[in-house]
């Protein structure tokens, strides 16, 4: 089972699971507003700024209670890791070490080897555990009343990574969810009755 698909519920301890749906976001958006808004005092215009729709999103679990995300958003060759977040009084389980390591899984799947970020200068210990590294040339920036420095991870090949030429049904199937069949799957059963050439035409 893939690290950035392991929840299901009834488990107990630390799992992750893929934001799927409209209540998945729901519980993104109170995790990331209990941890940056609350604690942070982090304006609300600056934490969910516009890139939450275009992203993919994880969610931490321990037993079936949200406690965790983190945000991935992909570009042409890279992918940023965002937005970690757990809950204070789930800080004291490997939460945080599980959702980066999803993150990073899920993104070499999809083909992703570079793997960058902006990380607190008093965390940058804790990305560093990772393969994050302050690259040279890598540039300070400070928002949210935080000072950020740029990091870069440099990851193995995936040997599953998902590219042209793989089953194309694996590519239909819903994020993170690329080793189980899918509804589109199972939809081709079916015998065609929409065929997309006109029959009586081309006789």
């Amino acid at each position: 089972m893939p690290p950035y698909d392991s929840h299901r519920p009834g488990l107990t301890g630390v799992s992750v699971a893929v934001a799927r749906s409209f209540e998945d976001l729901s519980r993104v958006i109170a995790l990331r507003a209990a941890v940056y808004m609350a604690e942070q005092a982090c304006p609300y215009e600056e934490e969910f700024d516009g890139n939450d729709l275009s992203a993919t999103h994880l969610i931490g679990y321990v037993g079936d209670e949200p406690a965790g995300c983190l945000r991935i958003r992909f570009f042409a060759d890279f992918a940023k890791i965002e937005r970690l977040a757990v809950r204070a009084e789930y800080r004291n389980t490997r939460l945080a070490f599980t959702l980066v390591r999803a993150g990073i899984e899920l993104a070499r799947v999809k083909g992703y080897r570079r793997l960058y970020g902006h990380a607190q200068k008093r965390l940058v210990g804790f990305w560093s555990r990772f393969g994050f590294r302050v690259f040279e040339g890598a540039q300070e920036l400070v928002f949210s009343d935080f000072d950020y420095v740029e990091m870069l991870m440099e990851a193995e090949p995936h040997p599953e990574a998902i590219g042209i030429g793989v089953d194309p049904y694996v590519i239909i199937r819903p994020e993170g969810r690329w080793h189980k069949a899918g509804a589109l799957d199972r939809s081709r059963g079916r015998a065609v009755t929409r065929p997309s050439v006109d029959q009586q035409a081309s006789r």
